[in-house]
C-alpha cells in the first residue's frame, strides 16, 4: 500500500500483515480522493476504523492540515505513528485516539470539535437481504452524534461491501456513491440546517 498523491506520493506505507485490517484498496482511494479533489486542502479530517490510517495519511499528504484516527487496535495504532512521517505532515497534524469508534464519537462530541471530512471504511458487514444491516457502516449511519461532529458543508465518506444494503438516516443526504467490485464509497452531507448538526 502507498500514499497515491500530494508531496508524499508514492511512498509505501507500512500495513498490518493478516486479516485483522483489510485496507482501503489503492484504486478504491484514488477514486475518492479525485472526488473529494481541493475539499481535501486546509480539511480536519476524522478518520473511524482507522486500520493502517492510510486515508488520513493520504488527506495529510494532499493538503489537509490535521487529522485524527480512532482505532481500537494498539497494534494497528502503532503502524499509524509509524507511517505518520511518510506523509511529510508537521509535527502533531495527525492524532492517534486508541479507543472504540462508538466511545470516542461521544466524547469528540462533547470537546465540541468539527472536521470537514469525515472517513470511514470500517470491517465489511454480511450480506442482508431481507433484513436491516446490523454491519458497523450502519451503526455509523444511525449514530445521532456524527452529523454534530461534521462542519457545515463537510463530507462524510463511508464504505461498505456491495453485499451490505445499508440504510441512511434522515441526518444524511447521500451525493455520491462510487463502486470498484465489491467495494462501495459513499459521500453523505449532513441533511440538516447549518447549525442545528452541532446543536446538543
Amino acid at each position: 500500500m502507498r500514499i497515491s498523491g500530494g508531496k508524499a506520493g508514492g511512498r509505501i506505507l507500512k500495513v498490518p500483515k493478516g486479516l485483522a485490517v483489510r485496507p482501503t484498496p489503492d484504486l478504491v482511494k484514488q477514486a475518492v480522493f479525485n472526488s473529494l479533489g481541493a475539499r481535501v486542502l486546509g480539511a480536519r479530517v476524522l478518520e473511524l476504523f482507522a486500520g493502517s490510517g492510510a486515508l488520513s495519511l493520504e488527506c495529510l499528504s494532499r493538503g489537509a492540515s490535521a487529522a485524527v484516527c480512532v482505532e481500537l487496535s494498539p497494534r494497528h495504532a502503532q503502524f499509524i505513528r509509524q507511517n505518520t512521517g511518510k506523509a511529510e505532515a508537521p509535527p502533531g497534524a495527525l492524532v492517534v485516539r486508541v479507543q472504540d469508534v462508538f466511545t470516542a464519537l461521544p466524547q469528540l462530541a462533547a470537546a465540541g470539535v468539527r472536521f470537514d471530512l469525515i472517513l470511514a471504511d470500517p470491517p465489511y458487514g454480511e450480506k442482508n437481504i431481507g433484513r436491516r444491516s446490523t454491519s458497523f457502516a450502519q451503526r455509523l449511519l444511525d449514530e445521532p452524534l456524527l452529523p454534530r461532529l461534521l462542519a457545515p458543508g463537510g463530507r462524510f465518506v463511508l464504505g461498505h461491501a456491495k453485499r451490505d444494503t445499508l440504510t441512511p438516516a434522515a441526518a444524511w443526504r447521500e451525493v455520491k456513491v462510487l463502486k470498484h467490485g465489491d467495494s462501495w464509497m459513499r459521500f453523505f452531507e449532513s441533511s440538516e440546517p447549518p447549525g442545528q448538526a452541532g446543536e446538543a
